[in-house]
């Protein structure tokens, strides 16, 4: 007969709600600039392969909790500062040049680039010979970019294929930024 002295048994399994907490807490450090990608991702691998809960504290315990007061802190630089973000770029809209939507009912799409057969030739060196088109179909605009080497935006975000614009929306070309009108 043998004892249990004689084998090596390991504490119960670490449970999930302890792994997803110590978990929560390297994405927190994360966010907060505290850990590099690199380091997060290998503290990861070693809280999901941890059996102790000691190993967990180990691996957060330079990670101390923010205190109640320093959370609203955080949370209300953070809010003033999304709020004069989106009074600049609203400031700016307004100031952009705007480019006028064709006619609905021209069948031809308005092609835009450097090259000079374009309906809207722009003349800087951001934008591609043969950069995008605009397109009235189904009632909506498409724009499309057309392989440009600098991208066509709308709102900011990078047009991959093609994207429905209306007027008001923000579109550049390269580094030319212009807001779409229909009068």
């Amino acid at each position: 007969m043998t004892s249990s002295f004689e084998f090596h048994t390991y504490p119960a399994r670490l449970s999930d709600a302890e792994r997803d907490r110590a978990l929560k807490v390297l994405s927190d450090g994360v966010a907060l600039g505290r850990l590099s990608h690199d380091t997060f991702m290998r503290r990861m691998e070693l809280a999901l392969a941890a059996r102790e809960p000691r190993e967990l504290a180990a691996l957060t315990a330079d990670l101390t909790s923010e205190k109640h007061w320093s959370r609203h802190v955080f949370g209300a630089v953070e809010a003033v500062s999304g709020f004069t973000v989106r009074l600049r770029r609203a400031w700016q809209a307004e100031r952009l040049p705007k480019l006028l939507l064709p006619q609905p009912g021209n069948p031809y799409p308005l092609r835009i680039g450097r090259d000079p057969a374009s309906g809207l030739r722009l003349s800087h060196e951001t934008v591609s010979r043969v950069h995008a088109e605009l397109r009235h179909q189904g009632g909506l605009w498409v724009l499309r970019d057309l392989g440009s080497t600098n991208g066509t935006s709308v709102n900011g975000r990078r047009v991959i294929g093609a994207a429905v614009v209306r007027d008001g929306d923000q579109v550049s070309f390269g580094s030319m930024i212009f807001r779409l009108s229909a009068q």
